[in-house]
């Protein structure tokens, strides 16, 4: 028996054995399937089609998977897990500051795909609070608004998640890992550097803006976000 959902995916992959096989299993678990077989057309059926969740193989004809993502995040949060053959860490970074939420490398087991499409989808639907209010520090993260100071301050996606996560549990020390789970939302064996550069941009942006908070590093261990220590932002 399927799974009792109701969220509708759109399978985009310009091999259609692929296509066909990604939505054998997410029918098989409930999903609503839509399918496009290009870039063009992918596009096209975002603007007709009610979509919870995208899944974009980034090698297609015209209009690639990175330019879809492109556009897809000029509009909106829709949550895009990318799955292609391109397994190299600089193509998973590229992504990711794209706006990816995942990604999944060719070959793949379908078992897995399934997973963090659930995963990426219960991220998506978190009703949690999704603002934070600390001194000279605004976190807005429906509308991705940052203010510090009263000032806002223009931030990536992923710049604003990842400092929004540190705010939401001021003086709680991360490890690089346990970031890279719960802001980029998948495994990343062997390399934790995403985190100290996206960190390090986050100073960039907000060094000088406020004493009243910073991101301080607990070396060996990761980072915290300190609010009211007398100390400068970099550390």
């Amino acid at each position: 028996m399927p799974e009792e959902t109701t969220a509708t995916v759109l399978v985009v992959e310009d091999d259609r054995n692929i296509a066909e096989l990604v939505s054998l299993y997410l029918e098989k678990h409930g999903y609503r399937v839509l399918k496009a077989l290009s870039g063009v057309e992918a596009l096209e059926t975002l603007q007709s089609q009610a979509t919870d969740l995208v899944i974009l193989d980034l090698m297609l004809p015209g209009i690639n998977g990175w330019e879809v993502c492109r556009q897809i995040r000029a509009k909106s949060q829709l949550p895009v897990i990318m799955l292609t053959a391109k397994g190299e860490l600089r193509d998973k970074l590229s992504g990711f500051e794209l706006g990816a939420d995942d990604y999944v490398v060719k070959p793949f087991d379908p078992q897995e795909l399934i997973a963090r499409v659930k995963a990426v989808l219960r991220r998506a639907g978190d009703t949690r609070p999704k603002k934070v209010d600390l001194p000279d520090l605004l976190i807005d993260l429906e509308s991705y608004v940052v203010e510090v100071a009263g000032t806002k301050v223009e931030l990536t996606r992923r710049e604003t998640e990842l400092l929004y996560f540190l705010a939401s549990h001021p003086g709680r020390v991360f490890t690089r890992e346990f970031l890279l789970q719960r802001v980029w939302g998948f495994e990343f064996p062997g390399n934790t550097r995403t985190v100290d550069v996206h960190v390090n941009r986050l100073r960039e942006k907000l060094d000088g803006l406020s004493k009243s908070w910073h991101i301080k590093t607990v070396w060996g261990v990761g980072y915290k976000l300190v609010v009211g220590e007398d100390a400068p932002h970099i550390q």
